[in-house]
């Protein structure tokens, strides 16, 4: 294992030309092994991995009895680093040896030319090798190891970084200035000035470790509403870790039912009626509507053109629907279904309906023509359900938690007014695809280097600058691309599997295309709902109740689970949604009969 050199043989051969004198400069006994825990057999100590890629294997090994092993995944290449302390103008000599395809090995921060070295596929153990001089003021250097997005796991062993050893590095001070900014029900960011010396973080709730950044802030998640938290941080470099700053206290605001939410059932049951148009399903009026449903989302508000912001909202002509009731007729349902405790929501958007408010004054009709029809119809509130081109982000809008592409912006604006104006009992929900939520764990926007789709989580920063109003977020499991859950495997359609991985996602929170310092805060499981189609005619991924049951067993129990693992056990999550309540019809009710046999009829819906 190359990680020690045989000083007692260069001595001796030394002494025999005349001397320690004649020992040179690029090979002084001072030289030695400098990477810590190169072999990993004490874990991942002394090194960071990436968005959490990294982790020790017991097999394959090379030397020793444990190795490193990095899964990449998508934006992430699986990088693995650490910082070591070096002398100024001196020769060192970095090793290793890896498995896996496009491994890389190399180092930065030198002080003159950074150096790398890679393998295209090693199908066996491969030593890499390379070597380095520092410069006239180098210190320290990084070296690392990482694959490349897209490829399997890669294997990494004995590391090696041989050389004269510099100064001994110092334990930093302990942070100070240490603050909270404006909490959320379940979440408090926290930021604090830069320590010299400090290569990472260490977060602190209580007594106990929560996180560890390279950077200086925080955003610590899964918090109770209404509860005060205390936090703290220290530094930490090679020689080890500081004392904590001084505590901070941050109160969890009280978060109430996330808009209306308090009203819903404890399992809630939300479907799309299709008011405005016809399909192959058939028109279902309103009064024919079964109590099993506790949502109501009229599909859809329009826009009169995809910019205007000008929405409009008309029941299905008769030409079209001749079954259609009157507008009288409609109007009076609705409040039958509101006196039995049903809420009854005007959808936004649609397949068909894009949505840009790329301008203030379409933010502006957009809150007055959605208003007119809430007023008109006496609704509850608001689904919003952009599809296609509606949002995107533009290049160099890289933060969710501080978006700046106006039709962001707007909307998260818009929405805000409309909470304002009709207050507490307003209910807000969302209905995204999975390419504008899930995705972002691999990809934002339009990406570090472009190129990228920039609708890629899209919308998360509407959900995150919403949360707090945001009655339920029932993501669409359907019509999807097989999706990357937290475990770094992809996940298809179809199946129990799909509906836990992506919702566990939700409830976790996750970090934004692999950046662990943008971290996506997992939402309240009573703000959640799992989509579905509701036959095999509504959309791609259709489920059968067999493995619905799957799903919600594994997500409310932790039972009867299968390859995904999840994160917590989500006994409040709120219920299913459904394209569509017609669709259902037009099948026999099955989706809602299995909600109901599965809840239980009565018992589900008491709060």
């Amino acid at each position: 294992m190359d990680r020690t050199r045989p000083l007692t043989l260069l001595l001796a051969g030394a002494l025999a030309v005349g001397g320690l004198a004649a020992l040179s400069p690029a090979a002084q006994a001072a030289d030695s092994e400098l990477a810590r825990n190169g072999g990993f057999e004490a874990g991942l100590d002394g090194w960071t991995c990436t968005a959490g890629s990294g982790a020790v294997v017991t097999t394959p090994v090379h030397g020793g009895t444990k190795a490193l092993q990095a899964t990449p995944a998508g934006s992430d290449n699986a990088k693995c680093s650490q910082t070591i302390t070096v002398k100024p103008n001196s020769a060192y000599t970095l090793s290793g040896w890896v498995r896996g395809s496009y491994v890389y090995l190399g180092a930065t921060g030198t002080g003159t030319t950074d150096v790398s070295t890679w393998t295209q596929a090693a199908a066996d153990w491969q030593k890499l090798s390379t070597t380095f001089t520092t410069g006239a003021t180098t210190t320290s250097v990084t070296v690392y190891t990482h694959g490349w997005y897209g490829t399997p796991a890669y294997q990494a062993d004995d590391l090696s970084l041989f050389g004269p050893g510099g100064a001994p590095a110092e334990i930093p001070a302990a942070p100070t200035g240490l603050a909270a900014g404006s909490p959320t029900s379940t979440t408090v960011p926290l930021s604090w000035p830069a320590v010299a010396g400090a290569t990472s973080y260490k977060v602190y709730r209580g007594a106990t470790a929560v996180g560890t950044v390279t950077g200086t802030s925080y955003t610590a998640t899964g918090l109770a509403p209404s509860t005060a938290y205390s936090f703290q941080v220290s530094a930490v470099n090679s020689a080890g870790e500081s004392a904590k700053s001084a505590a901070v206290t941050a109160t969890t605001t009280s978060g109430g039912g996330g808009g209306g939410g308090a009203e819903l059932p404890a399992r809630a049951l939300v479907g799309y009626l299709h008011a405005s148009f016809a399909n192959g399903s058939g028109y279902t009026r309103m009064a024919d509507v079964p109590d099993s449903w506790d949502v109501i989302n009229l599909a859809f508000g329009e826009p009169t053109s995809v910019t205007s912001g000008d929405i409009r909202f008309k029941l299905c002509p008769v030409a079209e629907c001749p079954t259609v009731e009157s507008e009288a007729d409609f109007k009076a349902a609705i409040k039958a279904k509101q006196a039995a405790g049903k809420k009854v929501l005007i959808s936004i958007g649609g397949q068909n309906g894009q949505v840009q408010l790329a301008t203030t004054a379409a933010r502006d009709t957009f809150v007055s023509s959605v208003s007119k029809i809430i007023d008109e119809y006496g609704l509850d509130g608001l689904d919003i359900d952009f599809e296609g081109h509606s949002l995107s982000l533009q290049t160099g809008d890289t933060d969710f938690r501080s978006p700046t592409s106006p039709v962001i912006v707007n909307l998260i604006q818009a929405v805000k007014t409309l909470k304002a104006k009709y207050g507490a009992k307003f209910v807000l929900t969302m209905a995204p695809e999975t390419f504008f939520v899930q995705l972002g764990y691999q990809y934002y926007g339009s990406g570090p280097w472009g190129g990228q789709d920039p609708r890629a989580g899209a919308y998360l920063p509407v959900i995150h600058a919403l949360r707090d109003d945001l009655t339920l977020l029932h993501v669409q499991d359907y019509n999807s691309g097989s999706i990357m859950g937290l475990d770094n495997q992809y996940h298809s359609m179809g199946g129990a599997d799909f509906h836990i991985a992506m919702t566990d996602m939700l409830l976790t929170g996750f970090p934004v295309a692999g950046n662990t310092e943008r971290f996506f805060p997992g939402l309240r499981p009573d703000q959640v709902a799992i989509g579905l189609p509701a036959s095999t005619q509504a959309g791609n991924g259709h489920t059968s109740p067999t493995e619905v049951n799957k799903a919600l067993d594994c997500l409310t129990k932790k039972t009867n689970c299968g390859s995904y693992q999840t994160h917590g056990t989500w006994s409040s999550l709120r219920g299913l949604m459904t394209w569509s309540i017609n669709w259902d019809r037009f099948n026999q009710w099955e989706f809602s009969k299995n909600f109901d046999a599965y809840f239980g009829q009565n018992a589900a819906k008491q709060s």
